[in-house]
């Protein structure tokens, strides 16, 4: 099983790389972890929507992912990151201050989420390219959600990096590989 992690800033060329990472092939299942909850996030669904092929089958949703493992060798999870803040949102909604209780069982989520699919992969001798964000390169947060997001994402980051085979940083559209 091939699995990779594919990272970088915000409109570095993360989702373009890993979809070309697929070019040519036909069996592939892209999971989308967005939720549509305004025009702009609408207006993003659609572009992504119309870059990729149409012959790839998507599956939307961010719980239960491993249920995408059927039929295709290929698939590909864009984006860790919305998943990560999706599930932190149900855990954390009505919250002023998140615990570090909360915030390890918002990690653990997301975690197992991403160990049930690769499970599933593997069980099919399948490909995985998972596509996140790098959050912690810029100016720390200023209000305690917005740290704490940032914090999770990074352990997240780290660990699903970690349960992968390659390891990719996407800077200014060039990708570069790290492990």
């Amino acid at each position: 099983m091939k699995s990779v992690l594919v990272t970088g800033g915000a409109r570095s060329g993360k989702s373009s790389f890993a979809e070309s990472i697929y070019n040519g092939k036909t069996d592939v299942v892209y999971i989308a972890t967005s939720k549509v909850t305004d025009r702009e996030m609408e207006e993003r669904v659609k572009l992504h929507r119309k870059q990729r092929p149409k012959d790839w089958i998507t599956y939307e949703g961010y719980h239960n992912i491993d249920d995408a493992v059927k039929g295709s060798r290929n698939y590909i999870l864009d984006c860790l990151t919305v998943m990560t803040s999706n599930i932190m949102f149900e855990y954390t909604k009505d919250c002023q201050v998140i615990t570090h209780l909360m915030q390890k069982e918002v990690e653990d989520s997301v975690v197992g989420e991403i160990e049930r699919l690769m499970d599933r992969v593997r069980l099919i001798d399948g490909n995985i390219v998972m596509v996140t964000n790098e959050v912690g390169y810029g100016i720390v947060p200023d209000n305690h959600i917005a740290r704490v997001f940032r914090d999770i994402s990074g352990r997240v980051n780290r660990r699903v990096a970690a349960m992968c085979s390659e390891v990719y940083l996407v800077c200014c559209g060039i990708p570069v590989r790290i492990k």
